[in-house]
This record gives C-alpha cells, sequence and structure tokens, in this order.
C-alpha cells in the first residue's frame, strides 16, 4: 500500500508563473546502456534510490498489515474483525484510484510521493497511541489504502521520466514488481520474526520509520519535475473518463486487470485446499508460495534473456494461457501437482513485461500519471473480488473444483480481452513515433 515516486515544484495556479523554464528532467538513459539488462537499470542513480525507497515502503506495508492484523486480534479476540484488516487493504484502492487518479498529473510527482509517504507514516503513527479504538485502527488501515494507488501510479509514471519509455523502463518496473513478489515470501517472516521481539504497537512504530526513511530518500535523492498536466485539468471523475474514452489504453488496462482476477484464486483457496487434501501446514507454506516463485522466475527469465521484440511477441500467448495450469486441479492433485501447476501459471506472468512497454507508449503523456494510478487501482480491486468470488465457489462446490473452473473461465475471458486489444487497433503504432528509437512497442499483438 505504500507508495512513492518523484520530484517537485510550486503547485500549478498558486504562484507567479516562473520566468525560465523548469529544469529539464533527467536526460534518457544513454543508449549504451541498452541491452545489458538489469545491470543497465541498476546505473541509473536515480533510479537506486526510488528502489531502496520502495524497499522501505513496502517493509513498513507489510509488517504493518500484520502487526495490525495481530493488535485487532488482541484487542477484540474476533477472527472475523482480524482479518477485515487485510480486506481493507484491497476494498479502498477503487475509491483512491477513480477519485483522486487527476491529483498525479496535476501535482508535481516528487511532492506526491513524498506527501503519500509520510501520510502513511502518520496514519501508523495514530496506531501505536494505545488509546486508540479498534474502528479508528480499521479506519487508519483504510485511509492508508485510499493513498497507495495514488502512491503506486505515480512512482510509476515517475520511471518512465527516469529511465525513459523504453527498454529500461520494463526492466525498472519489473524489478520492483519482483520485489513486491518477493515481500510475500519474506516480508511475513521478518514481521513474524519481529512480533517475537516487539509487541504488535512496537512493530508499527518500527514502520513508521520505514515510511519517513523512504520519504526522505525521494525527497532528498530524486529530481524536481514540474506536474505534466495544467493547473485546469480536470481531476475528477470526468478527468477519469477522459482516459478510458481511448480504447486502446481501456483494452491494455483489460488485459492488466483480468488475469489476477483469476490468478488469486488457488491462493485465496489454499488453506482450504490443503484442509480437503490433509496435508500438514508446511504443504500450504509451499502452495501459498508456488505462485509467486513462479513469478518472479518467469520476469527474470524474460528480463534477463529476452529482448524487447520477443517480449512483444510472447504478451498474448502468455496472457491467455496464464491460468490453463489450473486444470491440473481437476483430478484433486497432491502437494507436488498443484505446486507445479500453480509455478507456471506465475511463470507467464512475464508477459507483463512487453504489456508495461505497450502501456506507456500508449498514454499521453499529460494523462499517465492518472491513467497508471487506475490500472494499479484495477489490479488490486479485482484480486480482492477474485478473492472473494473464490471464497462463494468454494461454499458449493469442492475446492479442486473451484480452481479448476477457473482455468476454463479464466481462459474464455482472456481471450475475449486479447479479442478487444486487437479490435482496438493495438497492432498499429502505439501514439505515432512514441515508441522506442522507432519501434511500435505494439508488434506481436
Amino acid at each position: 500500500m505504500p507508495k512513492h515516486d518523484d520530484p517537485t515544484t510550486a503547485l500549478p495556479g498558486t504562484g507567479p508563473e516562473p520566468t525560465t523554464p523548469a529544469p529539464p528532467p533527467l536526460p534518457g538513459p544513454a543508449p549504451s546502456l541498452a541491452g545489458h539488462g538489469y545491470r543497465a537499470v541498476f546505473r541509473v542513480r536515480e533510479f537506486r534510490v526510488v528502489f531502496v525507497a520502495h524497499l522501505f515502503s513496502l517493509l513498513g506495508v507489510v509488517v504493518s498489515e500484520l502487526a495490525l492484523t495481530v493488535l485487532v486480534y488482541d484487542l477484540t479476540r474476533s477472527p472475523l474483525l482480524s482479518s477485515l484488516t487485510f480486506a481493507l487493504g484491497f476494498l479502498p484502492y477503487l475509491v483512491g484510484g477513480t477519485l483522486l487518479a487527476g491529483l498525479t498529473d496535476r501535482f508535481p510527482p516528487r511532492r506526491i510521493l513524498v506527501v503519500c509517504d509520510l501520510f502513511c507514516a502518520g496514519c501508523v503513527a495514530l496506531m501505536v497511541v494505545p488509546a486508540t479504538p479498534v474502528a479508528f485502527l480499521l479506519a487508519l488501515r483504510c485511509a492508508i489504502a485510499v493513498v497507495s494507488p495514488v502512491f503506486n501510479g505515480t512512482r510509476m509514471a515517475t520511471l518512465a521520466d527516469i529511465l525513459g519509455e523504453g527498454d529500461l523502463f520494463v526492466l525498472g518496473r519489473s524489478l520492483l514488481r519482483i520485489v513486491s513478489q518477493s515481500a510475500l515470501l519474506t516480508g511475513f517472516a521478518v514481521g513474524g520474526v519481529l512480533l517475537t521481539v516487539v509487541p504488535p504497537r512496537g512493530a508499527l512504530a518500527v514502520t513508521a520509520t520505514t515510511f519517513l526513511v523512504s520519504a526522505l530518500l525521494l525527497r532528498l535523492g530524486t529530481v524536481r519535475r514540474p506536474a505534466r498536466a495544467s493547473g485546469s485539468a480536470d481531476s475528477g471523475l470526468s478527468g477519469t473518463w477522459a482516459v478510458l474514452r481511448n480504447r486502446r489504453v481501456r483494452a491494455l488496462m483489460l488485459m492488466f486487470w483480468v488475469p489476477p482476477l483469476f490468478a488469486v484464486v488457488p491462493e485465496a483457496l489454499a488453506a482450504p485446499y490443503a484442509d480437503q487434501i490433509g496435508v500438514s501446514t508446511a504443504a500450504l507454506g509451499l502452495l501459498m508460495c508456488a505462485l509467486p516463485v513462479g513469478t518472479i522466475a518467469g520476469e527474470l527469465f524474460a528480463g534477463s534473456f529476452l529482448g524487447p521484440a520477443t517480449r512483444s511477441r510472447i504478451v498474448l500467448p502468455l496472457a491467455v494461457t496464464g491460468v490453463l495450469p489450473y486444470l491440473l486441479y481437476a483430478p484433486e492433485p497432491g502437494v507436488p501437482l498443484a505446486a507445479a501447476a500453480l509455478f507456471l501459471a506465475g511463470a507467464t506472468g512475464a508477459y507483463t513485461l512487453g504489456l508495461d512497454a505497450w502501456f506507456v507508449a500508449a498514454v499521453p503523456e499529460e494523462q499517465r500519471g492518472r491513467a497508471m494510478t487506475l490500472m494499479t487501482a484495477g489490479m488490486m480491486t479485482v484480486q480482492g473480488v477474485g478473492m472473494a468470488g473464490a471464497g462463494i465457489a468454494a461454499e458449493f462446490a469442492p475446492v479442486h473444483a473451484v480452481v479448476a473452473g477457473t482455468g476454463v473461465l479464466g481462459t474464455v475471458c482472456l481471450l475475449v480481452a486479447a479479442a478487444e486489444l486487437r479490435a482496438a487497433g493495438a497492432t498499429g503504432a502505439a501514439r505515432s513515433g512514441r515508441g522506442p528509437k522507432g519501434e511500435t512497442g505494439l508488434t506481436g499483438i
């Protein structure tokens, strides 16, 4: 839920216009950096700052989620209220992503990132106060989730300023995703160890510090850039609709949203499935880890060994077949086969590298922050919907049948999304001339 990114100048329309041009953004990466994979991304100093800030902010989010869940349970002894703290991390995304998306283009990006981190730090600090009632704790959790899509969208848009719109941007996005997936494997373990040493409120105090560190890094280590849109730009729902009126952008967003809607089903039902086949909690841990491990492996392979053209060609084949491995759940498999299915499904996530390139090429620069905020908010929202839908379906059918059915239904929906992407004209050049070095960024669709 933490979110960071770019630079800061005076708010548009709040003072006299400067008589000299605003400082230019960092020049794009030198051409000599191209083709060197992830190493080239880390050669960009500003990206290194954003990357480290992301680590601190992500640590704050993961540990605060765990600590708050434990704290709420300690105060109420209610499993429902305790689990609600996790659900509240998804639900407000839709609100923040639609109502606040316009802010990402109207204000300087660095200012947005720093303010979001400071806001999260303040919310967590209030959670530490012993007199804070449970209802207010949950409200603070919602508040953090509301600003998360703004933070994430702004950071993603800023990466395009830092790394350019070509392959370095794609690899930079991939690295941040890999870190986020790794947090699923290690973050809760770190939080669990921390909670054995300090009480929940003490762990929350630590996470407030991580948000502050992230804010400081972003403030001092990123370049001051102006807002992308004019002060008169519409920051409300009409501005959001202006983005969604672009059929190509809308179709690309759909391709970002549909896969995670179905991909989360096995994870949401991992505990019931482990109970259904009678395996240990260690086996449950393996099922929970298989999907993110596959995702990390797929992204690392695509980013390290495949070129931009190849990554573009594999987008639709991988996206459309991403949940087909779930059909292996049909015969109610044991842990090894189920884990293999999840790993394969995760590995198909390599399609996101090519999709990122298409998206940044298709969105007008003055709408980039808003579009990326909407995209990330939608991804989080559909995951919450997918988890809820999986639980409802599992009330009426065996877990293995629900997962296998997801493989069928998800593939059909992805075929429809891919057809819409083609029909939207995404096979042509994205925003004529905007692709890196003459590439359209959309070949292979």
